[in-house]
């Protein structure tokens, strides 16, 4: 164990701020990141990885881009946080506003986990209801009502997944099957709130919903009344210009957005029809606060990523191809292999599905072979490519790969891949 690492774990829980970054599923010593720039990290002790991570799809244009890291200069010489209202908080809220199809007015809070909980909060407030519906292998942060299973059954009420989350706190959460419009029927009625999802599932790998699963949603939250949500933390503006929901054609209630909104800083926002929104405070009774919401750092960062893609919508053409590429050689690399697999692409997020035949579902994702994806992770990062520490993860794509270091890390993946079979 490196002295980093020793000192890590004296002082935080597995030695991380985050559990997957302690590289339980793979093995092996995590990293530690010393600088990155492009679509590379440089480690304390020296390595340099092309890095498949991008801060969890945070990072859609790569590490240390000159435009935002000169934008966040430029906003912390003037100041870090002031408690008041900036034009730039305007400014960002107008581009989402414009670019978003269900936004109409935004509130920004500093976390995925802050803005799904505080949705859920709306929703409730909107309906006079109590329960929510998730799906199951879906992740909306850490708040208690999300941390719900389904339990021995695909529709049933939630269990606690974690302790610490009372019986009582997701008493309300009811889970029902990605991609399978039937068992959300057996768990939504008139005293369901709203019906929560990832419309590209993000959180076992990449899913796309199949054809016709993200409308029905919508018909059957509006045959009950219940609100759809749409959380595009990980989706928002990374699949699409207007996100998911634009590239479906499917308009939720409310809307999740973080990560690419943020340009990598700790931000994110919630937003969607204007009745809706104008219930939060100080519009309206439902009471929602942050200190830091809106701060200048994580304003900068995001004005800087959306006005460049803005600028450059054709980076989500490029950005298509090259997910397709790399579907395209690695299965072809796992058929060689001999290694059952599946590779799915939406624009530049990718799932890498090893071990299995089909993944559409969480019962799909849980017939994967976690020790090939070990000896595969281990490979790669032998070869000079981080990826994601766990079979469940999904891959993101960044414009600074597709510009060489792309093509160096399939040849790396393709050789790991053959490794690992072997």
């Amino acid at each position: 164990m490196t002295t980093w690492r020793a000192r890590a774990e004296a002082v935080m829980p597995g030695g991380v701020n985050s559990p997957v970054r302690a590289f339980s599923a793979v093995g092996g010593e995590p990293p530690f990141a010393a600088l990155a720039a492009g679509s590379r990290i440089t480690t304390t002790d020296g390595a340099e990885l092309i890095d498949f991570i991008a801060s969890w799809g945070a990072l859609i244009l790569g590490h240390a881009r000159p435009e935002v890291v000169e934008a966040v200069e430029r906003a912390a010489r003037t100041g870090t946080s002031f408690g008041v209202s900036t034009h730039a908080e305007v400014e960002l809220a107008e581009l989402i506003v414009a670019a978003v199809p269900s936004v109409e007015v935004v509130r920004m809070v500093n976390s995925g986990t802050e803005a799904t909980a505080s949705a859920v909060r709306l929703a409730r407030a909107a309906t006079g209801r109590r329960a929510i519906v998730k799906f199951e292998g879906c992740y909306h942060g850490h708040a208690d009502p999300f941390l719900a299973r389904a339990g021995s059954g695909m529709a049933t009420f939630g269990e606690p997944s974690s302790p610490g989350v009372p019986d009582s706190t997701v008493a309300d959460t009811r889970i029902a099957g990605f991609n399978d419009l039937a068992s959300v029927g057996k768990v939504l009625d008139y005293d369901v709130a709203a019906v929560i999802v990832e419309p590209v599932a993000g959180n076992m790998g990449c899913i796309p919903p199949v054809e016709g699963f993200l409308a029905g949603l919508r018909d059957l939250c509006d045959g009950a009344g219940a609100l759809l949500i749409f959380d595009e933390v990980m989706t928002g503006f990374r699949v699409g210009p207007a996100s998911a929901q634009g590239r479906y054609g499917v308009t939720p209630d409310l809307t999740t957005l973080g990560k690419v909104v943020a340009g990598g800083t700790a931000a994110a926002v919630y937003g969607g029809r204007a009745d809706l929104m104008r219930m939060i405070a100080p519009d309206g009774p439902v009471y929602q606060a942050g200190t830091l919401a809106g701060n200048p750092l994580a304003t900068a960062a995001g004005l800087a990523t959306l006005r460049y893609l803005a600028e450059h919508p054709e980076l989500y053409d490029r950005l298509e191809e090259a997910g397709a590429e790399v579907r395209r050689r690695l299965e072809t690399a796992m058929d060689g292999a001999g290694i059952p697999g599946v590779v799915h692409h939406v624009g530049g997020m990718l799932g890498v599905f090893l071990g299995v035949d089909r993944v559409a579902t969480w019962d799909d994702v849980a017939g994967l072979d976690t020790g090939l994806f070990g000896r595969f992770f281990r490979g790669a990062l032998a070869r000079g490519v981080l990826l994601p520490p766990s079979a469940y993860e999904a891959w993101f794509l960044m414009e600074d790969h597709l510009d060489g270091d792309l093509a160096t890390a399939l040849d790396a993946l393709e050789e790991a891949i053959a490794e690992a079979g072997g």
